[in-house]
């Protein structure tokens, strides 16, 4: 049987934490797929190397022996990779303004564990970058269109606010109901917005709708009071326009925010990135 790296890591993870569960979780696999990853190594190998129970999971004797050598190796392999890690670079691609604290700490848990380095990308579209391969990983708001084949890790949710000019009326009112955007012009950005007339019923959506198809051009239309936009809460917090009112809005749907990546692209370096991120 040829062994593979992912038979040793699964073997070593389960052996580690006494438990398939946890042990799918630090790898982020599902629990079946682990299961038949240990399956396909002591079958190949022809030799249990797990006692298995409803409350535990211990090696056999034969496993507690295979374990050091499998995380001797697995830690032989490591010292290479550390070697040439400071010179591979992940590409990380957004379109507007990264969730933070978590982009930040996500950045330098995986640049200060695996020695790799991080390159923020920007660029209108991340996931056409993601299907073109000029970025690895894609930070996506809103619904995700991923490309065929492609795994979606959602990270959180966002809430919602109502953005507009200062001359608009809006600002006398005060606040937005989510029910009552379909009364006011909404700009949109269609290319990489959270927001927009799919985010409505049809007989709820807009009436006029302002298209825009980057963050830029989102934000100078609604400064020239063209219509008004409706973000994430990170809009509000970080961006400073003179010309610009931020309005608090009731009753609207988070906004989730995604990691897309491609499986057959750098596959270990997201693994250890989606690690970071998770944490």
């Amino acid at each position: 049987m040829d062994v593979e790296l992912r038979h040793l890591r699964a073997f070593v993870s389960v052996a580690r934490h006494r438990s398939f569960s946890r042990a799918a979780e630090e790898l982020l696999i599902s629990q079946p797929a682990l299961s038949r990853t240990i399956a396909q190594l002591e079958g190949g190998l022809d030799v249990r190397l797990l006692d298995r129970s409803s409350r535990h999971v211990e090696p056999t004797d034969t496993g507690a022996e295979f374990l050091v050598h499998a995380e001797r190796v697995l830690a032989t392999l490591d010292e290479a990779l550390a070697v040439v890690s400071h010179r591979v670079t992940l590409r990380l691609g957004f379109s507007w303004l990264l969730p933070d604290p978590w982009a930040q700490r996500t950045v330098s848990r995986f640049e200060e564990t695996t020695g790799a380095s991080v390159a923020l990308t920007r660029t209108d579209d991340p996931l056409h970058a993601l299907r073109q391969r000029t970025v690895d990983i894609a930070l996506v708001r809103g619904d995700v269109d991923a490309p065929r084949g492609a795994r979606v890790v959602r990270l959180c949710d966002e809430q919602r606010v109502a953005v507009c000019s200062e001359h608009c009326d809006l600002v006398r009112l005060g606040h937005l109901d989510w029910t009552d955007v379909q009364h006011w012009p909404l700009v949109v950005n269609v290319v990489s917005g959270t927001t927009g007339p799919w985010s409505w019923p049809v007989d709820q959506r807009p009436a006029r709708i302002i298209e825009t198809t980057n963050y830029d051009e989102w934000l100078e239309t609604v400064a020239a009071d063209r219509g008004i936009g409706i973000v994430p809460d990170a809009a509000r917090r970080r961006t400073r326009h003179p010309a610009l009112r931020f309005v608090p809005l009731t009753n609207a749907p988070p906004s989730p925010v995604s990691l897309v990546h491609l499986p057959d692209t750098r596959p270990t370096l997201i693994r250890r990135f989606l690690e970071a991120a998770a944490r």
